[in-house]
C-alpha cells in the first residue's frame, strides 16, 4: 500500500483503514526494533525472561545497577543498569529521560573497544529502561582501597603500568572518535576477572566535535571534584579533551599513593544554582603544583574566575604560593612510601613515571599530554613487554565486587557525589526484589 494519497471516495481515510494502516506501520516498526544488532534497541523482551537476578551492585544519581545471569541461552554474567523515573510525590511521573540516560544509551550503542566497557543490549520495559552491560568483577577504587587493607601496600608496578596502558588506549579511542568522558575516576574504571581495563559510566560523555554552544552552556559542573581540572576550576566555557587527561594524570597518582592527590572539599551551588568558585580544590592543587602563572599559561588572565584566584593569593598567602611546584618532591616520596625504585628499571615508574604524570598534570590546557603522546611515552616504551592481563604475575586475588540483597543496604561512600553498598559507584544500580516493581 502506498502511504501517499491513498485512494478514498471520499477524500479522508475510514476509520477501519486508519486503524490498518496504523496496525500495519507499527508491525513493522517492531519488526526493524527486533532485528537490530546487539547492542541496539530491543522491544517485546522482559529483562526477566532473558537474566536472572542475582543482587544489588549500586545506586547513584540516574539508576541501580543489578547482577544477573543469562538464561535461555544467553551465557555469562551481566550488571543491568536500570534508570529510575522522575518522581513527583507518590506519584510516579514518566516525564522522560534524562539528557544524561539518552547521551549514555546513544553513545555506548555505537562504541566498541577492547578497553571500553560493552553493552550488549537496551531493553525497554513497562516504561523502564535497563541498558545491560558485560560484568566486570573490580574497579579501580576496590583495587585501590584493598590495598590500603590492612595495612598500605603498594600496588605492583608492572600491574600500574597495565592498567595505565589499557587506560589510555580506551581514552584514545574515545578521543578519536570526538567523544569527552568528563568523569573519570578510580570508580568509574572496570576491572574484569582476566585483568582487561574497560572504561565505564559514559553517563556525563558526549561529542565535542563543532558544537554549536560553549560546552559549560549544556552542563555547568563536571568531573567529580577531586579529579577536576583547572581550566574547568578556572571556569572556563569552552574546554577539550585535556580535562580527561587531567583526571588520567589524578587517577597515576592515586595508584602510586594509594590517595587522592589533590582531595579538596567541594562547594556546592546556592539556591540559584551559580557554580562557586572551587577555593579549597584550588588550593590542593597549588600546594603541590605552585601558584599558576600568567607566563606559562597565557590564557590564565582571560578565565572567568581568574579574579578569584588573584583574591585567594591575596587574602591567604601561604608561603607555598610563592614557590614553584613540589610535585617532584611529591613523587618521590611516594615512590620511597611504596617502596618502588627511584629509576626508570623496566617496569617501575622512576623518572619515566615522573616526566609522565608532570605533563599530564600541566596547568595549560594547551600544553597537557594527549593521550596518544602518553602511549609513546618513555614510561611505556622503556620498560619492556607490557601485559593485557593487569593481574599477570601477581600472587593471590583480589575480593570480588559486593553483590547484596539487602535492599537498604546503602552506606554513603568517602567519594565525593558517589552512593555505594560497599563498593563503587554512582554509576551503577539496586536489589532484586525492586525489579519487580
Amino acid at each position: 500500500m502506498s502511504l501517499t494519497n491513498p485512494p478514498s471516495s471520499s477524500g479522508s481515510l475510514s476509520r477501519t483503514r486508519v486503524g490498518n494502516l496504523k496496525r500495519s506501520l507499527q508491525a513493522t516498526v517492531d519488526d526493524a526494533i527486533e532485528s537490530r544488532r546487539p547492542g541496539g534497541y530491543t522491544s517485546k523482551v522482559r529483562v526477566r525472561d532473558r537474566y536472572n537476578i542475582v543482587g544489588f551492585i549500586s545506586s547513584g544519581t540516574y539508576g541501580r545497577v543489578y547482577k544477573a545471569v543469562g538464561k535461555n541461552g544467553k551465557k555469562g554474567e551481566f550488571a543491568i543498569k536500570k534508570f529510575k523515573p522522575d518522581k513527583e510525590g507518590e506519584t510516579i511521573q514518566y516525564t522522560g529521560l534524562s539528557q544524561s540516560a539518552i547521551r549514555e544509551m546513544a553513545l555506548c550503542t555505537e562504541l566498541s573497544h577492547a578497553n571500553v566497557v560493552q553493552l550488549e543490549e537496551i531493553i525497554l520495559e513497562d516504561k523502564c529502561i535497563f541498558m545491560v552491560f558485560e560484568y566486570t568483577e573490580h574497579d579501580l577504587l576496590q583495587i585501590i582501597h584493598h590495598h590500603t587493607q590492612p595495612q598500605r601496600h603498594a600496588i605492583p608496578a608492572p600491574m600500574v603500568r597495565s592498567i595505565m596502558f589499557q587506560l589510555l588506549n580506551g581514552l584514545l579511542y574515545l578521543h578519536t572518535n570526538w567523544v569527552l568522558h568528563r568523569d573519570l575516576k578510580p570508580a568509574n574504571i572496570l576491572v574484569t576477572s582476566s585483568g582487561a581495563i574497560r572504561i565505564g559510566d559514559l553517563g556525563l560523555a558526549r561529542l565535542f566535535y563543532k558544537p554549536l554552544n560553549s560546552l559549560f552552556s549544556g552542563d555547568k559542573v563536571v568531573v567529580t571534584i577531586w579529579y577536576r581540572a583547572p581550566e574547568l576550576l578556572m571556569g572556563s566555557r569552552h574546554y577539550t579533551p585535556a580535562v580527561d587527561m587531567w583526571a588520567i594524570g589524578c587517577i597515576f597518582a592515586e595508584l602510586l599513593s594509594l590517595r587522592p592527590i589533590f582531595k579538596g572539599e567541594e562547594a556546592k551551588m546556592d539556591s540559584k544554582k551559580t557554580v562557586p568558585f572551587q577555593r579549597n580544590q584550588m588550593m590542593k592543587i597549588v600546594e603541590i603544583l605552585g601558584l599558576p602563572r600568567k607566563e606559562s599559561w597565557p590564557g590564565l588572565a582571560s578565565m572567568p574566575e581568574y579574579s578569584q584566584l588573584q583574591s585567594l593569593v591575596l587574602h591567604r598567602q601561604p608561603s607555598h604560593f610563592h614557590r614553584g611546584s613540589n610535585l617532584e618532591g611529591w613523587y618521590q616520596s611516594c615512590l620511597k612510601n611504596g617502596g618502588y625504585s627511584s629509576t626508570s628499571s623496566a617496569g617501575t615508574p622512576g623518572a619515566d613515571g615522573f616526566d609522565l604524570l608532570s605533563r599530564m598534570l600541566e596547568y595549560d590546557p594547551s600544553k597537557r599530554m594527549t593521550a596518544e603522546q602518553a602511549l609513546e611515552h618513555p614510561y611505556f616504551t622503556n620498560g619492556g613487554p607490557i601485559s593485557g592481563n593487569c593481574f599477570e604475575g601477581i600472587e593471590g586475588k583480589y575480593p570480588h565486587r559486593r553483590v547484596t540483597q539487602d535492599d537498604n543496604d546503602i552506606r554513603t561512600g568517602s567519594l565525593p557525589g558517589t552512593k555505594r553498598s560497599g563498593l563503587p559507584d554512582d554509576s551503577l544500580m539496586r536489589a532484586s526484589k525492586r525489579l519487580k516493581e
